[in-house]
């Protein structure tokens, strides 16, 4: 019997050795697909919301296509309910940039002192490989070019910066500050003065031979959360060529278990051994994720540059767990927390201890469980530096009031009104100093009122 057995585990190894070739055991095909899937979940995450934007003219989501703005200017409400935490500070502009045929120039206009924006450059894999705004280039008019990882011209006359992707598809999101709603036609006026164009255009020559028409895959989550997620993998890293080297070894790896630029995937037509390997390398990246995600309080330091996360896949993944497209710590700091609102609550700010903001900061409150703004007899969502009326202590010190029955007329003015039960409330320092980015300022801890 026992040597019956031996016999059948001796065939059965032969039989995954010819499956997986003779480069990859099962074990290793298993370890793969968990270093994969973590690897893959940011840039397949971003892909579910891209595409919609971009490809489907059918979506609500969909921007116009590639290489054009569309603009958000109006305050948000309690009636909008298409978008979760959604923010009045900073109206968004979206846009997709496809740059195989040629770079784009992205023209800002100035805008006055007083009026913060920023444009957040992002690739396929999620990092914000650049920024344009008043932070990082100033308050004046500019052209700038993005460029794709093929470009290898030098710096037109008449443009500030080139700014290089390792992506051929890339990302921009722009926020423009609001004032209120009494700020709308300001904001518009601005983001009608964003402006995207060709190289060609912007240096009235002959445009290039277009790029190849795409095929994009519909995105379906459950998909992308089982081995089909090489599929998605495999569509995306045609982008992205040639590979950065310091993921050559790593997509050599990955080539054991058939992912590739470009490469077809078909589950049904993968070796049975195989394609149980990779399933059970994808469950082990999500129980891996999960533990860390109980541990991640924080989105701040989860996005930024290639350099930053120095290639920490799993910090990338946290981050789009957390929420995609998050700015980088020194654009912008987040941070909050869970209150009842049937226990009154204070966050006590004291002098010297105001949210470190070159720009602004705002507290934002949101219901749970579906993050939406909360309708209250104040019509105040949000409360910060830039709230009118706003009443602080002799001593430059500052009190919120956070509450769903209101603290008594002289308080009312620093009251943020919230529903009887529980809600999230979300903090953001806009240009945060250097105490925001190192931790050594912190969000108050919230304290029972009295």
């Amino acid at each position: 019997m026992f040597r019956r057995a031996m016999v059948t585990t001796a065939f059965l190894t032969a039989m995954a050795a010819v499956a997986f070739g003779q480069s990859a055991t099962p074990d290793e095909a298993r370890e793969i697909a968990k270093d994969a899937y973590i690897y893959a979940y940011a840039p397949i995450a971003s892909y579910g919301t891209w595409s919609k934007q971009a490809t489907q003219p059918d979506a609500p989501e969909y921007i116009g296509g590639f290489n054009v703005f569309r603009h958000y200017s109006q305050a948000f409400t309690p009636d909008n309910k298409d978008i979760v935490t959604p923010n009045n500070d900073t109206p968004y502009s979206w846009a997709w940039l496809d740059l195989r045929a040629e770079p784009m120039v992205l023209s800002v206009p100035a805008v006055p002192r007083d009026r913060y924006y920023v444009m957040q450059l992002i690739d396929l894999f999620t990092y914000n490989f650049g920024y344009v705004g008043v932070r990082s280039t100033g308050f004046e008019a500019g052209d700038y070019l993005i460029a794709g990882p093929g470009w290898k011209g030098e710096k037109p006359e008449g443009i500030e910066d080139v700014i290089k992707a390792e992506t051929e598809i890339v990302g921009i999101l722009g926020r423009t500050s609001l004032n209120g709603p009494e700020d709308v036609t300001n904001v518009a006026a601005i983001q009608s003065k964003y402006k995207l164009e060709p190289l060609s255009a912007f240096l009235k020559t002959s445009a290039p031979q277009p790029a190849s028409t795409i095929s994009f895959p519909v995105y379906d989550p459950g998909k992308a959360a089982s081995h089909d997620f090489l599929g998605y993998l495999n569509f995306l890293l045609q982008f992205a060529q040639p590979t950065v080297p310091e993921e050559t070894d790593l997509m050599a790896r990955f080539a054991k278990i058939g992912i590739a630029p470009g490469k077809d995937w078909d589950a049904g037509k993968t070796e049975p051994a195989l394609l149980a390997a990779i399933d059970q390398g994808v469950a082990d990246a999500k129980a891996a994720m999960a533990e860390v995600t109980k541990k991640t309080l924080s989105s701040n330091g989860l996005f930024g540059s290639r350099d930053f996360l120095k290639n920490d896949y799993m910090t990338r993944a946290m981050g789009a767990e957390k929420g995609l497209f998050g700015n980088s710590i020194e654009e912008a700091w987040y941070g909050g927390f869970v209150g009842d609102g049937s226990n009154p609550t204070v966050l006590r700010f004291p002098a010297g201890r105001l949210p470190p903001a070159k720009f602004f900061w705002s507290l934002t409150l949101y219901t749970l469980p579906d993050r939406l703004l909360y309708a209250n007899p104040l019509d105040r969502y949000s409360i910060g530096d830039r709230t009118k009326g706003l009443v602080y202590g002799e001593d430059e010190s500052l009190t919120i009031y956070l509450s769903h029955l209101s603290p008594g007329d002289a308080k009312e003015s620093n009251w943020l009104p919230t529903p009887d039960g529980k809600y999230s409330l979300v903090a953001r320092v806009y240009g945060p100093e250097k105490a925001a980015v190192d931790g050594s300022w912190t969000l108050p801890t919230p304290e029972p009122a009295r």
